[in-house]
């Protein structure tokens, strides 16, 4: 029997069907904002798996084109492999819920949300988020948190819930807030430089009105909810976990407080050493058990230096950050480079500039955006922590990290008019100890710079962390986070930006969320943080180069009739493709009549560009042009004064006096003066030899004459 229960978010009506579809899955749902409608399956194993140290959580984010009535492209007309924009979905899903499953659930989980009908002012990722959450809820596995998720925009000041197609538009902020009935979860945003105060009252915003969506969600479960099973939780053995950190303890605490990372990791790996040799035999079989006794006491100790003894692993204080050191131009050949190191941190990041003819064509459910121009791509490889790993296309992290630092220059990335390039920027990690997504950031920016890119301003990020005491009564919010204290911290607050305001924002957390508390104090100590790092990057290079590199192309943009776009373009292409092939150019032109020429050197781009403005030109009576005779006939020479377009000098406008043979005054070939008496009604130009000649004649008596007037003076 299907059951239908439904809110009002944002004037919208937001609506769960259960019952009704998907009767094999633990639980599935429609899910409907509006138009937009999500389908999600949620389904755990019946036993825990053996043997892993996670909670297996596959999360599913399924990009359905007949969800806006499209057809896929290509030859196998289906869907294939999730578009960069459905997996960074999917992770924001996964990265919301995960952590509020109970610790210790082994069992495999799949949430599956497709998008199956979509209408444009309601966002599919906004509801899907609601829609897993929902699903989760009413199941029997042990999720009993529900999540309310919103999008917030600003607009001339105004912050508004779940903003339309047309809103967003005009919205000079992308946020997406996640929130339990007590505490944020997620937080996700992409901004205009948006100053932090007004950054804080938005998440404020969003966080109240998840209330209500939570709600619903409670509502829900009360009426229509499955009974929750037990689980089989893993636990440590006890008698491991009591032997373990009797032995163990004091040589893990000692580790730890190395401050020295490679000593630290050397002391660690010795005393794991240590205790697998002497309990390898007496707990046989229980490794996973050791290894997890001994991950919280590494944990324990982390969290004791810092909640009690007020001292970080490497020694700084709690809003330091750690060494900066920049470098551009590293790279000789290459348009734009810049390597940017915080601690032992490294990031290279490399520009490359192209022609419009290199934009991504995207092909998905969104119709907002269907060419990039400016793309960033982030590579994590196994050397970067000093592992051997194959090397492999990127994956959900890589994909996840190279979209957080692109939404972080975006908005100062200059337009195709003022900049006619396509950018892309791959940042190369090169060592990990920490936020290499954030000093992606940093290295990109030097990169821009360096290859003459002019960015609106320069951009940085850093990575703010917390630790908390079990019971929460103890919080710490630290600044720039290295590897350990991310690994054995409780959040990941990413923030980046300019001096002028936070372009974006990334939150995960390992706890049931955090408080308001935490949230201030994180992005204010990232601006004073930020502004830091933009100083010592400001000393490497703070602007732009004044020329792109020698070995980028030469772009330069025009602008043209519309209607003369065919006339550039030629019947089948005739006219552009000799225009290319006589220039060596690149030509794009926009149904607006902006025509992109680029080349290698300039000597290209400027002989097009002549070729293209003589196509184009408006011919007008009275105008006068150096020609080439291209054909003789009895009645007179048709003489080419611009590319592809002739006119006829009649046999009488040859000369001053009569002519008995075309021939006898010009040869194919010649290049003649030539003015324009008259362009018909059908485009067809008369030209006279006689009146440009009698004109130069004229003007050239004036001259005379006026330089006697200056002698006799």
């Amino acid at each position: 029997m299907t059951k239908v229960l439904s809110i009002i978010v944002a004037g919208r009506e937001m609506k769960v069907e259960f019952g009704r579809i998907g009767m094999l899955s633990n639980a599935a749902i429609f899910m409907s904002y509006g138009d937009t409608v999500i389908l999600t399956n949620v389904n755990a194993s019946a036993k825990p798996r053996e043997s892993i140290d996670f909670f297996p959580l596959s999360v599913e984010y399924e990009e359905k084109l007949y969800s806006v009535g499209k057809i896929p492209g290509g030859f196998i007309k289906r869907e294939a492999r999730p578009s960069n924009k459905a997996i960074l979905n999917g992770r924001a899903i996964d990265r919301t819920l995960r952590p509020l499953f109970p610790k210790g659930y082994r069992n495999d989980v799949q949430v599956v949300t497709t998008v199956v009908s979509v209408e444009n002012d309601n966002l599919p990722e906004i509801l899907a988020i609601n829609a897993a959450s929902m699903a989760l809820c009413l199941s029997s596995m042990p999720y009993t948190i529900p999540v309310g998720a919103v999008q917030v925009g600003l607009i001339d000041g105004n912050l508004i819930i779940n903003p339309n197609a047309e809103d967003r538009k005009k919205s000079s902020l992308h946020l997406t807030v996640c929130a339990t009935k007590e505490k944020v979860i997620m937080i996700e945003a992409g901004a205009t430089e948006i100053d932090e105060e007004t950054m804080i009252k938005a998440i404020k915003f969003g966080f109240d009105v998840c209330h209500s969506i939570v709600e619903f969600q409670e509502d829900a479960v009360a009426k229509m909810g499955k009974a929750k099973i037990a689980p089989k939780l893993y636990c440590v053995n006890e008698d491991v976990e009591k032997d373990v950190k009797s032995f163990a303890t004091d040589m893990v605490k000692e580790a730890m407080y190395i401050t020295d990372k490679d000593l630290r990791n050397t002391a660690v790996d010795l005393v794991n050493s240590k205790v697998n040799e002497e309990f390898s035999e007496k707990y046989a079989g229980k490794s996973a058990d050791i290894k997890e006794v001994l991950y919280d006491l590494q944990k324990e100790a982390v969290r004791n230096m810092l909640l009690n003894d007020k001292r970080r692993p490497d020694g700084r204080a709690f809003d330091e950050v750690r060494p900066i050191s920049c470098e551009v131009g590293i790279l000789p050949r290459t348009h734009g480079t810049g390597l940017f190191n915080r601690g032992l941190t490294q990031v290279m990041t490399v520009a490359t500039l192209g022609s419009i003819s290199d934009v991504q064509i995207l092909d998905g459910i969104d119709d907002s955006e269907r060419t990039k121009r400016y793309m960033h791509h982030y590579n994590f490889p196994g050397y970067s922590v000093g592992e051997v790993k194959p090397l492999r296309g990127p994956g959900r992290r890589e994909i996840g990290h190279g979209a957080l630092a692109e939404r972080a220059l975006e908005p100062l990335i200059p337009s195709e008019a003022e900049f006619p390039y396509t950018i892309r920027l791959v940042s190369e990690v090169l060592s990990s100890n920490g936020s290499t997504s954030q000093a992606s950031v940093c290295a990109s920016t030097l990169a821009l710079l360096d290859a003459g890119v002019p960015i609106k301003r320069s951009a940085a990020g850093i990575a703010m962390g917390l630790i908390t005491s079990k019971d929460s009564s103890q919080e710490e919010v630290i600044t720039d986070i290295q590897g350990i204290e991310d690994f054995f911290g409780d959040m990941d607050f990413k923030v980046a930006g300019t001096t002028e305001g936070i372009t974006s924002i990334q939150v995960d957390t390992k706890l049931h969320g955090f408080s308001f508390y935490v949230v201030e104090t994180a992005i204010r100590n990232a601006k004073k943080a930020r502004l830091f790092i933009l100083e010592k990057m400001d000393e490497c290079i703070s602007k732009k180069r004044e020329d792109v590199s020698a070995y980028a192309p030469k772009t330069t943009t025009m602008k043209i009739d519309p209607d003369k776009i065919r006339d550039v373009i030629g019947a089948g292409g005739k006219v552009i493709n000799k225009i290319i092939a006589d220039t060596g150019v690149k030509i794009d032109i926009k149904e607006d009549g902006t025509v992109f020429v680029s080349s290698p050197d300039h000597i290209g781009v400027d002989a097009a560009l002549k070729i293209i403005e003589g196509i184009t030109k408006v011919i007008k009576p009275g105008e006068t042009y150096l020609g080439k005779v291209t054909k003789i006939t009895a009645f007179g020479a048709f003489v080419e004064i611009l590319p592809n377009k002739e006119g006829l000098v009649h046999i009488s406008k040859l000369d001053f006096e009569r002519v008995n043979k075309v021939e006898d005054v010009v040869s194919v070939g010649d290049e003649i003066l030539v003015k324009v008496t008259e362009v018909d009604s059908q485009g067809r130009v008369n030209l006279s030899r006689r009146d440009a000649l009698k004109d130069q004649k004229d003007q050239k008596e004036k001259q005379e004459k006026e330089n006697e007037e200056k002698k006799e003076q």
